[in-house]
Protein backbone atom coordinates (compact mmCIF):
# COMPACT_ATOMS: atom_id res chain seq x y z
CA UNK A 1 0.00 0.00 0.00
CA UNK A 2 1.20 3.54 -0.21
CA UNK A 3 1.33 5.66 -3.44
CA UNK A 4 3.97 5.03 -5.73
CA UNK A 5 4.56 8.90 -6.37
CA UNK A 6 4.89 9.80 -2.63
CA UNK A 7 2.10 11.69 -2.16
CA UNK A 8 1.61 12.41 1.63
CA UNK A 9 -1.60 10.71 3.45
CA UNK A 10 -5.16 12.14 2.34
CA UNK A 11 -6.70 14.79 4.71
CA UNK A 12 -8.46 14.32 7.86
CA UNK A 13 -11.61 14.96 6.06
CA UNK A 14 -11.28 12.55 3.43
CA UNK A 15 -10.33 9.67 5.94
CA UNK A 16 -12.73 10.07 8.64
CA UNK A 17 -16.01 7.56 9.16
CA UNK A 18 -18.71 7.57 11.26
CA UNK A 19 -19.18 4.94 13.39
CA UNK A 20 -22.65 2.92 13.37
CA UNK A 21 -24.64 1.96 16.42
CA UNK A 22 -23.03 -1.45 16.73
CA UNK A 23 -19.15 -0.09 16.41
CA UNK A 24 -20.03 2.12 19.15
CA UNK A 25 -20.90 -0.66 20.91
CA UNK A 26 -17.61 -2.27 20.13
CA UNK A 27 -16.00 0.52 21.52
CA UNK A 28 -17.78 1.44 24.37
CA UNK A 29 -14.87 0.43 27.22
CA UNK A 30 -11.69 1.17 25.16
CA UNK A 31 -10.35 3.63 28.13
CA UNK A 32 -11.04 0.73 30.87
CA UNK A 33 -7.49 -0.29 30.37
CA UNK A 34 -8.41 -3.56 29.53
CA UNK A 35 -5.70 -4.18 27.27
CA UNK A 36 -1.94 -2.92 26.84
CA UNK A 37 -1.64 0.47 24.82
CA UNK A 38 2.04 0.96 22.88
CA UNK A 39 3.23 3.40 20.30
CA UNK A 40 1.57 4.30 17.11
CA UNK A 41 3.72 4.30 14.07
CA UNK A 42 5.52 7.71 14.60
CA UNK A 43 5.16 7.79 18.53
CA UNK A 44 2.31 10.29 18.69
CA UNK A 45 -0.54 8.58 19.99
CA UNK A 46 -1.16 5.48 21.96
CA UNK A 47 -2.70 2.99 20.50
CA UNK A 48 -4.70 -0.97 22.08
CA UNK A 49 -2.11 -3.83 21.35
CA UNK A 50 -5.45 -5.79 20.56
CA UNK A 51 -9.28 -4.26 19.98
CA UNK A 52 -11.38 -5.19 22.81
CA UNK A 53 -14.76 -5.58 22.24
CA UNK A 54 -17.71 -6.36 23.84
CA UNK A 55 -19.50 -8.11 20.71
CA UNK A 56 -17.55 -10.68 18.58
CA UNK A 57 -16.53 -8.72 15.37
CA UNK A 58 -16.42 -12.07 13.41
CA UNK A 59 -19.92 -12.58 14.48
CA UNK A 60 -21.55 -9.45 13.36
CA UNK A 61 -19.25 -9.69 9.80
CA UNK A 62 -18.63 -13.42 9.93
CA UNK A 63 -19.79 -13.60 6.13
CA UNK A 64 -17.42 -10.42 4.79
CA UNK A 65 -14.19 -11.50 3.12
CA UNK A 66 -10.71 -9.78 3.48
CA UNK A 67 -11.50 -7.76 0.20
CA UNK A 68 -14.45 -5.89 2.57
CA UNK A 69 -11.64 -4.36 4.90
CA UNK A 70 -9.27 -3.87 1.69
CA UNK A 71 -12.00 -1.54 -0.12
Amino acid sequence: FGSVDGDPAAAMRYTEARLSEMGELMLADINENTVDWAPNFDESLQEPVVLPSSVPNLLVNGSSGIAVGMA
